[in-house]
């Protein structure tokens, strides 16, 4: 792979770590608002929480001891399954992935509890697929949470610092994102390239949490006129 500026690396590793937070916090984010209440979903919920509570390197470490080969699941990842992730901005989007997959599935988790199963029966009844009404009923309710989810899980991997710097490293080129590209920039004594990569990082949070802000006001506000 040619050498990629840290802007482009943030952007591509944050967009395949959407990617992957997308269909599997939907499934979650549904056993959790429609499921039955259980151990498991207990556990489930606060193995979601650790990625917010935990330092990033702690989850981190604990990523690079499934797909390093320092230990025996390590090898077994990278020899059998062949997923060599590690010094890789593919394994920088996994890392960014699990610190992103809280924020999306709370998010989704309460968009699809609006979901009336009543609705999703009478059209089963009425001859529909479960694609069908995925698209026609589940997506037209929830959507508007889904994409805020997806939004905030996006701007979380594209701040992502600890996990991805356990995981990938910090290679100029191939794995140095925005973040690391910041560290990079203090540690050398770069004052103006480090005032510049926060401009940029700050500028990207502010807009992408801002957008949400903003539809979320303009949702409520056409709610409002429609029940006028």
């Amino acid at each position: 792979m040619p050498d990629r500026s840290p802007v482009w690396l943030s952007l591509q590793t944050a967009g395949l770590a959407t990617c992957l937070v997308i269909p599997i916090g939907t499934i979650i984010a549904w056993w959790l608002a429609h499921g039955r209440s259980s151990a498991i979903k207990d556990a489930v919920r606060a193995a979601l929480a650790l990625p917010l509570v935990l330092p990033p390197i702690v989850v981190g470490y604990y990523l690079l001891l499934v797909f390093g080969r320092g230990t025996s699941l390590g090898r077994w990842v990278n020899d059998v399954v062949g997923l060599q992730l590690m010094f890789t901005w593919q394994g920088a989007a996994v890392a960014a992935a699990v610190m992103a997959l809280p924020l999306y599935t709370i998010a989704a988790s309460a968009a699809l509890a609006e979901v009336d199963q009543g609705m999703l029966e009478a059209g089963r009844t009425l001859g529909a697929d479960e694609i069908q009404l995925a698209l026609k009923v589940v997506v037209p309710i929830a959507y508007r949470g889904l994409l805020a989810g997806a939004t905030l899980a996006f701007a979380r991997a594209l701040g992502e610092f600890g996990a991805t710097l356990m995981v990938a490293g910090s290679i100029p080129g191939r794995t140095q994102t925005l973040p690391l590209a910041l560290y990079a920039a203090v540690i050398a004594g770069k004052e103006e390239e480090a005032r510049r990569w926060t401009a940029l990082l700050s500028a990207l949070a502010i807009g992408l949490v801002g957008s949400v802000a903003i539809y979320q006001r303009h949702v409520a506000a056409s709610r409002g006129e429609r029940r006028r």
